[in-house]
């Protein structure tokens, strides 16, 4: 826990007198006491909890301290990094870097024990989205300047496949059960639905302007796509085994193919998209309205659009499906709306720029990137009304953050 700063000020020293000392010291381990159980987990001495932080001016990953709330270190990656990711099996963390704008990209592979770059994987122009699988030993990179995924054994630390997409490929997702990659093409608005396994073309989708980000729901029985040159929300059902009931068990039976199952109109320039944990609801950030969207993902309707702060550009959305905190890009603060109340409840004052977020791993800090200020600010949200707790510093342009956890042995 930073004892420096709280609610973003300085503590400033009382005079040297005394008594007051006496009672600056008693408020202050009071303060540790109370917050400490409630806000702040006590972990065991073999924890650590990291948060990755890719700075796109200085070519440099800011590493914090999440227990500690510090800095713990800038390390040098590749040129313009873009994106990071951790693996989810394996303390290593993956810094996408751009590089120049007609050169090759390359992805960073940080040991997370030691917060230190142990190899550097070439791929190909500008790499912007990495998907891990749930075992930790394949990775598929979108290479948006090649037209392309790369494939990578993250073992070997090397390409070992290449597959081509539509134009200008900025996201792709690999569906919970592992069976599907979602491709979200920028540059001709279309959607390319792949065999993660395999790598074959299933599907491609069109008429998705500014084909963005993509969420699955948790049962990979859909997909969602924003489409953030328009105002609309693609919905589309991925394939699956159809199966017929027997007293004896099930069939398996055809193949039901992907398939477009809605076009939602939204706000304008939707670009991205907030999935509750559950997977029931959808919220889409309309950057150009100022708005969010609710999507009932069951049903493809969109329930209506609620008003935040000025250029809203991601949302996030509690562990317990509760709360949606909403970045709003061109200000300095997070909105914070109620789900079950749907309205907004407050905002909360960070740096300047928020951009990217991320939940600490029990949920009770959420780390927001200020993209102008070059910081991050950290809000305690297990407490009666959401509040900022402290800044702390990174390099130069920071635009996306990832989460680490794990105990040494």
């Amino acid at each position: 826990m930073n004892a420096q700063r709280t609610n973003g000020r300085r503590i400033k020293a009382r005079s040297s007198k005394a008594p007051a000392l006496a009672i600056g010291l008693a408020g202050f381990i009071s303060f540790l006491t109370g917050c400490q159980p409630h806000d702040f987990p006590q972990y065991p001495a073999n924890y650590r909890e990291y948060v990755y932080v890719t700075n796109g001016q200085g070519g440099t990953l800011t590493i914090l301290d999440a227990v500690n709330l510090r800095l713990d270190r800038e390390i040098r990656v590749g040129q313009n990094p873009l994106a990071v990711a951790a693996n989810p099996a394996k303390n290593e963390v993956y810094v996408l870097n751009a590089g120049a704008e007609t050169g090759q990209g390359s992805v960073s592979v940080v040991n997370a024990e030691n917060n230190s770059v142990v190899a550097t994987i070439p791929v190909l122009r500008a790499p912007v989205s990495i998907a891990v699988n749930p075992n930790g030993n394949l990775a598929w990179v979108a290479n948006s300047g090649s037209n392309a995924i790369s494939v990578l054994d993250l073992a070997s630390r090397r390409e070992i496949a290449r597959i081509g997409t539509g134009k200008e490929p900025v996201e792709v997702r690999l569906s919970p059960d592992g069976k599907t990659l979602v491709v979200a093409n920028r540059g001709d608005g279309s959607v390319s639905i792949f065999d993660a396994p395999a790598g074959g073309l299933r599907a491609v989708f069109e008429n998705c302007p500014g084909a963005d980000d993509v969420v699955i729901l948790p049962d990979s029985s859909k997909a969602f796509v924003a489409c953030s040159a328009g105002h609309q929300v693609m919905s589309i059902a991925m394939a699956r085994t159809a199966t017929s009931g027997t007293q004896a068990g099930t069939q398996a039976g055809t193949t039901q193919p992907d398939r477009l199952v809605a076009l939602m109109d939204v706000g304008h320039a939707p670009v991205q998209l907030a999935l509750k944990p559950d997977g029931g609801e959808v919220f889409v950030s309309n950057s150009a309205s100022n708005t969010i969207s609710e999507i009932y993902t069951n049903t493809d309707d969109v329930a209506g659009a609620y008003l935040m702060g000025e250029d809203p550009i991601q949302g996030l959305v509690s562990g317990d499906n509760l709360v949606l905190y909403e970045a709003n890009f061109q200000s300095q603060y997070v909105t914070i709306y109620s789900i079950p109340d749907g309205k907004r409840m407050n905002s909360v004052h960070v740096g300047d720029g928020p951009s990217a977020m991320a939940f600490s791993t029990a949920g009770n800090l959420l780390f927001v990137v200020d993209n102008r200020s070059s910081d991050v600010a950290v809000i305690r949200t297990r407490t009666e009304k959401a509040e900022l707790f402290t800044l702390l510093p990174t390099g130069r342009g920071p635009n996306a953050i990832a989460v680490k956890s794990f105990s040494v042995k």
